[in-house]
């Protein structure tokens, strides 16, 4: 080999060597920016995300999902069917039905499938000229905020197999949810706080239960599992010290605590003793982030008339949301909030009225709240339940009342902020409100565009479990990219 080849393939070798050597300090000084933890020694391993790095620019940092839980008449609501004012009592017509599935409620009911307009009115608000429902008039003056869509459809009949599709991608239980799903790939904003939160509130209808596998972490670390926060004195139980105990006390206590738990761990090799001792450094950090960041003594007297005088009573859905926003403000990457009593089977009129008036005002004011703060842009607001209600009554129908049963085939749902069109309407459904005649948009669909905003490929954020690769949208989904900006 000559004198002159070799020195070249040195040369060549060094300037490899050089490029490779600049990108990965490259790659160290971004990691450390991204993942602030992620070289820091801890005594036990560090849990980390999924990769902690979005697929792509996120137009959304985080998610604020309003979950109206027993599904709300979205012929009470956004979508306006002026036809079903005109046939009330006429039964739906077959090819209307085209033999889709009822539920044991109306299938066989005597008189058939009558149908029944809205007891309420509608207008058209704002540049849009959307229709809303007179039950909603502070959300009807938000309209140019919110991107709505007519057009949601699921496969899942009764409760709880379709609440827990829209909050796991599965109608079986085991899956985790939505909001575990953003903490294993994003990770945290704070490491003071948790990534995902759930709250809850009642309304004065019909109630369907929440219970813990909605906020489940299912096959992922336990980390990733959603703290629920409660409306008493201590909106997180056993997270203060025990009478006589100090902080300087508790801190002792933890490091013992977590030296037993590396020993085991050593021994064991079980993530779940790493992710044990995770949970408790993570409680001790809350002990003083989460009165801060939940006290509303310093929120101005305008912020408290926008929500209504109802946000300064612990545990409804208007305190549900300014807590929301605060912890949506403290970096808590998702906050989920269930309002029950939509389920309207009979006294829709009445009971539809009250859940309006429990949530209208504060979800309008949560909107306006984090625009007037500059977190709308990064801040995805969902409103909406599990599935939709039918266009005819169940049972008779009276003069001013009557119910609705449940209807998968079509409902709407609104989104505001995040990335997501403001003053668009989406989606088309028949004259009766029962068929999608326009841009279909299904729960897998809407999972997909929901982790698009926040910068991840719903087809790559997976967990391999039993031999499969899992994920939120199961093996379906598509980002609706008509709905974003």
């Amino acid at each position: 080999m000559s004198k002159e080849l070799t020195e070249y393939q040195l040369n060549q070798t060094r300037r490899r060597f050089l490029s490779k050597v600049s990108l990965g300090l490259g790659g160290v000084a971004l990691g450390s920016l991204l993942i602030p933890d992620l070289f820091k020694q801890s005594a036990a391993p560090e849990r980390l995300p999924f990769s902690g790095i979005p697929d792509f620019a996120p137009k959304a940092k985080r998610v604020i999902y309003l979950f109206q839980n027993g599904a709300p008449s979205q012929l009470e609501s956004f979508d306006y069917k002026p036809l079903l004012e005109k046939m009330v009592g006429e039964n739906l017509p077959e090819d209307v039905r085209g033999g889709q599935r009822l539920t044991g409620f109306t299938a066989n009911q005597p008189g058939g499938l009558p149908l029944v307009g809205s007891f309420t009115g509608f207008k058209q608000y704002g540049a849009s000229g959307t229709w809303v429902s007179d039950l909603f008039p502070y959300t009807a003056k938000i309209v140019d905020e919110l991107c709505i869509v007519k057009s949601m459809h699921t496969e899942a009949i009764n409760h709880d197999p379709a609440l827990t599709f829209f909050q796991t991608g599965a109608q079986q239980g085991n899956r985790p949810s939505m909001g575990s799903w953003l903490s294993y790939g994003l990770g945290s904003e704070n490491s003071n706080l948790p990534a995902f939160t759930v709250l809850i509130s009642r309304g004065k209808g019909n109630s369907q239960g929440v219970y813990a596998k909605l906020w489940s972490n299912g096959f992922l670390d336990p980390i990733h599992q959603g703290v629920q926060f409660g409306s008493g004195e201590d909106p997180v139980l056993y997270l203060r010290d025990p009478k006589g105990m100090g902080r300087d006390d508790r801190r002792e206590m933890l490091d013992k605590l977590a030296q037993l738990n590396q020993w085991s761990y050593e021994e064991l090799h079980d993530p779940e003793i790493a992710a044990k001792i995770q949970q408790y450094e993570m409680a001790y950090r809350m002990q003083t982030a989460v009165p801060e960041t939940l006290d509303i003594s310093k929120e101005p007297q305008s912020v408290i008339d926008m929500y209504g005088e109802d946000c300064l009573t612990p545990g409804t859905f208007a305190a549900n949301c300014l807590m929301a926003r605060k912890l949506s403000e403290g970096g808590v990457r998702f906050v989920q909030l269930y309002h029950q009593g939509w389920d309207q089977h009979v006294n829709l009129p009445k009971e539809i009225t009250g859940q309006a008036k429990d949530v209208d005002r504060a979800s309008a004011a949560l909107v306006l709240d984090l625009k007037q703060r500059g977190l709308l842009d990064e801040t995805l607001v969902v409103w909406g339940g599990e599935f939709g209600r039918t266009c005819f009554s169940q049972g008779p129908i009276t003069k001013g009342n009557y119910g609705r049963d449940h209807h998968p085939r079509c409902f709407s749902i609104w989104m505001a902020g995040g990335g997501t069109k403001p003053g668009l309407v989406y989606g088309e459904t028949d004259d009766f409100s029962y068929n999608i005649v326009k841009d279909p948009v299904h729960v897998h669909d809407f999972h997909a565009t929901m982790l698009h905003q926040l910068g991840l490929d719903h087809e790559k954020l997976t967990y391999k479990h039993l031999g499969r690769r899992f994920r939120l949208t199961d093996v379906a989904g598509r980002v609706v990219h008509d709905l974003l900006v």
